[in-house]
């Protein structure tokens, strides 16, 4: 995963935790805006989330943080 992306899925988390605390739960989705215009950076977090790790739709955002942190 490129590092742009990783350094906004780690801001996202952060700020969803501070707001609803660390039973948070966040979609790929959550990492871009309602549009579409970054569509690539878009099916990397897709490929990440749903090929590569198989996650629900929803999962914390503290486990999410986590695996990106730990790179995996």
């Amino acid at each position: 995963m490129n590092e742009r992306l990783r350094k906004k899925i780690i801001r996202v988390c952060e700020e969803k935790i501070a707001k609803k605390g660390e039973n948070v739960g966040l979609s790929f989705y959550a990492f871009f805006a309602n549009k579409n215009d970054q569509p690539e950076l878009l099916m990397e977090a897709a490929e990440w989330w749903i090929k590569k790790h198989k996650l629900d739709h929803f999962e914390k955002a503290i486990k999410i943080k986590k695996m990106i942190v730990e790179n995996l």
